[in-house]
């Protein structure tokens, strides 16, 4: 997830190119290394699919640029008050697909991977320095727990 001119905001987009190169082919996974969608428009990607991996960036008071954060969506709070569909939350959208029958991952089975940004409002195609040194440590934690998550599980 993200925007690829956002300075930091394209470290999800990032991270799911990388990883998806490193982890090679794989039975089952798709990759898709951007998704610039939002609210009720993430339904038709995540569409037929039983389980979800999504990288994205979080901005949180006095975070340190660089931390990632695990998580499913059934951590994350619904949207209290919808004014539009913009405002929609992920796992509002989840629940909402789910309750409209669409064939979507149960939130339990929707894993976020979310990197702590600095800037996500400057247009540039660069994140900034401090989240680049950072890039190696976090992509590779990152990518360990991804690949603990893809095994098999007996």
């Amino acid at each position: 997830m993200g925007n690829p001119i956002l300075r930091d905001d394209a470290v999800g987009i990032r991270l799911a190119a990388d990883i998806g190169q490193r982890l090679g082919k794989v039975p089952g996974l798709d990759v898709v290394a951007g998704c610039s969608a939002g609210g009720l428009e993430l339904l038709p990607v995540i569409q037929g699919y039983a389980r979800l991996i999504v990288f994205d960036s979080i901005r949180t008071r006095g975070g340190t640029p660089g931390t990632w954060y695990r998580f499913t969506a059934a951590d994350l709070q619904e949207t209290m008050n919808l004014t539009s569909v913009h405002d929609t939350n992920f796992a509002t959208a989840l629940e909402l697909g789910r309750r409209l029958g669409q064939d979507v991952p149960a939130a339990d089975m929707s894993h976020i991977f979310a990197v702590e940004i600095l800037d996500n409002m400057t247009f540039d195609d660069r994140m900034t320095p401090v989240l680049e040194r950072a890039y190696p440590e976090y992509a590779n934690a990152i990518l360990a727990e991804v690949d603990t998550l893809l095994r098999p599980r007996h």
